[in-house]
């Protein structure tokens, strides 16, 4: 008994305590043997010799406790004055950090619907067919599909294209008014200096019932917010097709870098493409059973934005983690 509570007491790490441990606890260790022993020991002594047993037990399960506490105070000792910092070493001036600036631009876009009561919706980054394509009016084999290079699932599942699948999940749960934005990640088989594979839109939805929305409630807002965006530039809205919306058109500002007199950026044409928008199409409204109401709808590219917003040339630039490029938006 006491040569056990020595070697206990002499353990001087965690890996030889454990060794111990086995040696008396364990299922073939010395205290194993000793219970054994119980077999053959006659009835009227068995009970004083278990009850004797089980005190050295406890006394010796008591002290190992004990050692383990101690060895593990030393082991976390050991490693605090191993791994600890000599905080004089280093400067205390510490350098101002920003946001990324694709956040800071969709904050700023979000910042400015919200004020004009928009609520912010959000969906599922994995969508189904119907949502991501049926319901937005188009069906299968439809040719308007070839504009969006899609990352499908096996389960007729896919990454979705746009955020337009909020606004039918949207549009399902609720009744309208409905006054949204959507802004997300979404995914396209896409890779070039204007175009990654993972993107960021922001699109918005309005829905009232009767003819109470028109196409120039949606011209007088974008134009507003371009406004709000980029200060003072010429607005144009030029018709184009959507297979949501009709009728549709293109939103182009006037040159930020040029100021419309034609550069290379803008092709030498004094302007540049920065959203879609439209009125919803009816079959919209059909798939998601609504029935006489009407609504406009717009998306943006939130990294388009910020690539205008910050004279970035490269959008790839922006995805690459370059601490020279983004130390510079301080």
């Amino acid at each position: 008994m006491e040569q056990l509570k020595e070697k206990i007491n002499s353990a001087l790490s965690l890996e030889e305590l454990e060794s111990i441990r086995i040696e008396i606890f364990g299922k073939k260790g010395i205290l194993a043997s000793e219970f054994a022993k119980l077999k053959d020991i006659p009835g009227p002594q068995k009970r004083e010799f278990a009850q004797g047993l089980n005190e050295k037990k406890a006394s010796l399960q008591e002290l190992f406790d004990i050692k383990l506490e101690q060895l593990k105070e030393q082991e976390l000792n050991k490693r605090l004055k191993a791994e600890a910092l000599d905080v004089t070493m280093y400067s205390n001036i510490s350098e101002k950090g920003a946001l990324h600036p694709v956040q800071e631009t969709m904050d700023k876009i979000i910042e400015y619907f919200v004020a004009m009561n928009f609520a912010v919706e959000s969906g599922p980054m994995v969508e189904d067919d119907f949502h991501n394509f049926e319901a937005l009016n188009l069906p299968k084999h439809h040719p308007a599909r070839d504009m969006q290079d899609t990352f499908y699932f096996k389960d007729n599942t896919l990454l979705r294209t746009h955020t337009s699948p909020v606004q039918i999940r949207t549009m399902m749960r609720k009744k309208p008014p409905i006054r949204i934005i959507a802004p997300g990640s979404v995914f396209r088989r896409d890779y070039d200096l204007t175009h990654t594979p993972m993107f960021h839109q922001v699109e918005g939805l309005v829905v009232e019932e009767g003819d109470k929305v028109s196409f120039a409630n949606l011209k007088s807002i974008l134009t507003d917010f371009l406004h709000y965006m980029f200060g003072d530039v010429e607005v144009r809205f030029r018709p184009s097709f959507f297979p949501f919306t009709e009728p549709s058109a293109e939103v182009d500002i006037s040159c930020i870098f040029c100021e419309g007199k034609g550069c290379r950026v803008c092709s030498h044409t004094g302007w540049l493409e920065v959203l879609g928008s439209g009125v919803v199409d009816p079959n919209v409204f059909k798939a998601v059973g609504y029935e006489n109401v009407s609504g406009y709808a717009f998306g943006l590219g939130v990294e388009r934005f910020a690539m205008l917003l910050h004279r970035i040339p490269d959008l790839r630039s922006l995805f690459e983690g370059d601490i020279r490029l983004l130390e510079q938006f301080r």
